[in-house]
């Protein structure tokens, strides 16, 4: 190549370099940045200070999105240069590469900005943001349905989260206008309700009258308008009022026939009315129909905590906390519609009692429903909410009945209830969940921790008999305790020899028990004045309680009596028990007894025995009190039984003290087994044992009586001298009355043959 010709070349390359050396030497002239910052801008960019931003891509660069940014983690200069052809002479081309390098440990769900930094894919991102530098970064989904959610998919919608995306759905009840299934955004959002469900009839029945009301149904959901929906709502209720007021050939149909279309129509106007109800605005709304099928709803308003709807025959009560409790998007709506027809198709209907609800309607008795079937006292009403899941409410619903005036015969109950679907499509009467808080003659109050349809019924039942033989041995063996508590009580009363303060403890438990087993003998089936049944309840609850409250201060005397037993003088014991007695004898009882009936005095008398209800665990305040007696004086009898057994080594086995200790562990045994362990049986009175349970507790309850005269009377050495007194004080008074008889009719057969004689 020629001198001239290099020449021209370098010329060439020095007139294109130019103006990048001017720019370079223009960035100089403004260069407000320190050193330390123009490295922090990374490669290919300079640090120019220029509008808040420092950083500018060099020469053959430029970013994505800006001119201009801050610091290395917004770097994103790329390459852009191709030079142009020099030519000079023979044409020759010249090539600038950008530069190609880019970080090769970009992890999963990311792309390479450069060599020093990646960026996550949309809908992923990092913990130091979108784009990132450091190795130990990952992309991570984002969640844009939160919580807090980042997209708002409007009314009626909810969001669904996907793997770098997500996407909006229309609520359960709601489809969207296009008849499309998702959508991105509020802007798309076009759900609206299905107001009008629709409802079929069952399946199998044959009935005219039945089709011309689901044609009629049918007619509603085809011409239904959101805007006119209470007009929908009232012929919907005036189409079910007139098809329960003349049935016609539904009448003809078999019961379970019957049963399965009301279980239709209970369903299916609670599903219509509970979405249709939705596109009414807030208040509270009233639909009459014609044949006294009555609908109320109460639409939420700001403010609002509580919920009363009212009708002419129920009042339902509950807190809006229950139907917000769904998390529905829709307004919180709640619905009682009164169907006083539809007792017609239920009539005849099944009841199914809880076991535990049977075995508190008698106590101790087992009952069994009777064939008949219940008889309906209120109109059938249903209760429903926006919220579709109201199995288990958060806090139960309240519902006040009125009726006609009825009151329960001694085999009659009345019932809260609900009716439960079955499988086949009918149902039954069942109790569950639902608790019967107060009832009166004409109204009813229950209380319900789910929704459904509900009524109040009254229904008959068998109370089984009683075990003959039980009866039998129950009435001799008190027949018998009642003649051997009256000896025992003239004995401790008129025995001189024994009169001390044990004999007073002996004689107010023998006085107790036998006003306790007078009375239940002729009084305990006394059932038909209810009054008086509670009078005679409460009087054998103070009876028992004051009967097992002498044999504690009996335990008491003789655990005091062992414990000084070695002391000649027991003035200390006698003057402890003299305080004691009568005020806790008689006085603790009365206390329980007042606080039971002062709290719940209708719990006093079942419909078949003057006795307490177990219903509300009643029946414990006498069982309670029982148990703590005898945990009480089985620990009195064990500390009694070892001061014995430690007397018993110590003493000389001629002192008249041995035989008193002896007979002191005798009446200790027996106290605590006749009048503490027999009362146990009645409460093990349950599975395979339960019948011989219940024959030990009667023979031996009621021989009470009969164990009291005999280790207190016949057993001691006293009372038997004074009976051998007794008797020969008796034949004597007899031998001498037999003799004055005698002698007087001597005198007269003499006085008579002297009159003849005379004459």
């Amino acid at each position: 190549m020629r001198p001239t010709h290099i020449m021209e070349e370098l010329l060439l390359l020095l007139l294109l370099l130019l103006p990048l050396g001017a720019s370079a030497q223009k960035t100089r002239d403004i260069n407000m940045c320190e050193p330390s910052l123009r490295k922090s801008c990374a490669a290919y960019a300079d640090c120019q200070g220029m509008d808040g931003k420092y950083c500018m891509c060099g020469p053959g660069q430029e970013l994505i999105s800006e001119t201009t940014f801050r610091n290395e983690s917004e770097n994103m200069c790329q390459g852009m240069l191709v030079l142009l052809l020099l030519t000079l002479g023979p044409v020759q081309k010249l090539r600038v590469s950008a530069p190609t390098d880019c970080a090769p440990w970009c992890p999963l769900k990311s792309t390479c900005v450069n060599a020093t930094a990646c960026r996550c894919s949309p809908g992923f991102s990092s913990s130091s943001g979108e784009i990132f530098t450091s190795r130990l970064d990952s992309c991570d989904d984002i969640n844009e349905c939160g919580p807090p959610p980042t997209v708002s998919c409007g009314k009626f919608a909810d969001c669904q989260n996907t793997e770098g995306s997500y996407y909006c759905m229309c609520i359960p009840g709601y489809v969207l206008a296009s008849g499309a299934t998702m959508f991105m955004d509020e802007s798309e959002n076009t759900c609206q309700g299905i107001f009008f469900p629709t409802w079929t009839p069952p399946r199998g029945i044959k009935s005219q009258t039945l089709s011309r009301f689901f044609q009629r149904v049918q007619d509603l959901h085809r011409e239904f308008k959101p805007d006119f929906v209470e007009n929908t709502i009232q012929d919907l209720i005036q189409g079910v009022d007139e098809l329960l007021e003349t049935p016609e050939d539904l009448k003809a149909l078999p019961r379970s026939e019957q049963h399965r279309v009301a279980t239709n129509l209970l369903t299916g106007l609670e599903n219509s009315l509970r979405n249709m109800s939705q596109a009414l605005s807030n208040g509270t709304l009233t639909f009459n129909a014609s044949a006294g099928t009555d609908l109320s709803l109460k639409l939420w308003e700001q403010g609002d905590r509580n919920v009363i709807l009212s009708q002419n025959q129920v009042k339902m009560m509950l807190n809006w906390d229950v139907v917000h409790d769904s998390g529905d998007s829709g307004p919180s709506v709640v619905g009682l519609i009164s169907t006083p027809g539809m007792g017609k198709l239920l009539a005849e209907a099944p009841l199914v009692v809880e076991p535990e609800k049977q075995a508190v309607l008698h106590g101790a008795h087992k009952i069994s429903l009777q064939e008949a079937s219940p008889v309906l006292l209120s109109d059938v009403i249903s209760a429903f909410m926006s919220n579709k899941v109201t199995q288990n409410l958060s806090s139960p619903v309240t519902f006040i009945f009125s009726h006609h005036s009825v009151t329960p015969g001694p085999t009659q109950k009345v019932f809260c209830v609900f009716w439960e679907h079955s499988q086949n499509g009918s149902g039954h009467w069942s109790t569950r969940g639902c608790t019967m808080v107060n009832s009166r003659d004409t109204s009813t109050t229950c209380q319900c921790t789910h929704l459904s349809s509900f009524a109040v019924l009254m229904a008959h039942y068998d109370v089984k008999e009683d075990d003959p033989v039980l009866a039998v041995i129950t009435y001799m063996g008190l027949s018998l305790s009642l003649l051997c508590l009256l000896l025992a009580a003239l004995t401790f009363l008129l025995c001189k020899a024994i009169q001390n303060t044990s004999t007073s403890l002996h004689l107010q438990l023998s006085i107790c028990l036998f006003l306790a087993h007078l009375l239940f003998l002729i009084a305990i089936d006394q059932t038909k004045i209810k009054v008086l049944c509670s009078i005679i309840a409460g009087a054998l609850h103070y009876l028992y309680l004051a009967s097992f409250t002498w044999m504690l201060l009996e335990a008491l005397h003789l655990f005091l009596t062992a414990r000084n037993l070695t002391v000649v003088n027991y003035s200390s014991v006698s003057m402890l028990m003299k305080k004691l007695m009568f005020p806790v004898g008689y006085g603790v009882p009365a206390v329980i007894v007042a606080i039971s009936a002062a709290s719940r005095p209708h719990l006093y008398g079942t419909p078949t025995r003057c006795w307490l209800h177990t219903d509300k665990g009643f029946i414990w305040t006498f069982l309670g009190p029982i148990c703590t007696i005898f945990s009480i004086n089985l620990a009195f009898f064990l500390m009694t039984f070892w001061i014995v057994k430690k007397n018993l080594s110590s003493l000389n086995r001629d002192v008249s003290t041995l035989r008193n200790t002896r007979m002191l562990t005798f009446k200790a045994t027996a106290q605590l087994f006749i009048l503490g362990c027999t009362w146990c049986l009645g409460i093990l009175q349950v599975g395979p044992a339960a019948h011989i349970m219940a024959y030990l507790f009667t023979i031996i309850n009621s021989l009470q009586g009969v164990f009291i005269f005999l280790v207190y009377c016949l057993l001691s050495h006293q009372v038997r001298e004074q009976y051998k007194k007794w008797f020969k004080g008796i034949r004597k008074t007899k031998a001498e009355s037999e003799q004055y008889t005698l002698s007087s009719g001597t005198m007269s057969n003499a006085s008579k043959h002297s009159v003849e004689n005379y004459n």
